[in-house]
């Protein structure tokens, strides 16, 4: 996949909202903007402002706007269940607010749980990810026994653990202080690098500390 285009997108929430916040200032909502292969943008957005929804609209996971999103020209209102699976699979990398990770599994059995799909990272790499990010100790723990800045560090690997054309991150640093902010930052670069992956992330004051990214207000 080489583009995510977005032309008069509105979530239906916003529907009356159109000449005031947070849509009227909005460099997105109502609007005709291309995300390419290779893109690095930081969605800025205060609380409510819509980033969680944007991006759950572009994975599929939602539909409730009005507007066009299209993948390389084709709405995505067009494709089959088994086409999304398919570009969730391959071509789009997701790691959603919430991180949805499973609290009776350890680290890394959240990770294998994906990797098992899309085998995309050896053991040794999955190890070393965790362990980059300070995690060597809590690689055989269960995660409902981590802190929520450990879960966010699981949840940024298994992100990781999938061939994509981009990857879409929502607030993926908010727990982290600025040094696994910076690891967690180059480990997002490298794998992007590694494909020519473009690299969507939102954040509300505390961005991911990827380089030359271009900030737009959500």
């Amino acid at each position: 996949m080489n583009s995510i285009t977005l032309t008069n997108l509105l979530p239906r929430v916003f529907h009356g909202m159109e000449h005031q916040p947070p849509v009227c200032d909005s460099q997105i909502w109502l609007r005709e903007v291309t995300f390419t292969r290779g893109c690095r943008v930081c969605l800025s957005a205060e609380s409510g402002g819509g980033k969680s929804s944007l991006l759950s609209f572009i994975c599929g996971e939602r539909d409730d706007y009005t507007g066009k999103i299209e993948f390389d020209n084709r709405d995505i209102r067009t494709l089959t269940p088994s086409q999304r699976v398919e570009i969730r699979r391959r071509a789009i990398a997701l790691l959603p607010q919430d991180m949805r990770l499973f609290g009776e599994l350890t680290a890394i059995e959240n990770i294998e749980v994906k990797n098992r799909l899309t085998s995309a990272l050896s053991p040794g790499e999955i190890r070393s990810m965790l362990s980059r990010l300070g995690l060597e100790d809590k690689i055989n723990v269960p995660v409902s026994r981590m802190s929520v800045g450990q879960q966010q560090r699981v949840a940024i690997v298994r992100a990781l653990a999938q061939p994509f054309d981009f990857i879409l991150l929502d607030e993926p640093v908010s727990h982290l202080d600025s040094r696994n902010n910076l690891i967690a930052a180059e480990m997002i670069e490298e794998r992007a690098a590694a494909s020519g992956a473009g690299i969507i992330t939102t954040s509300v004051g505390n961005p991911l500390m990827i380089k030359n990214a271009v900030t737009i207000k959500l």
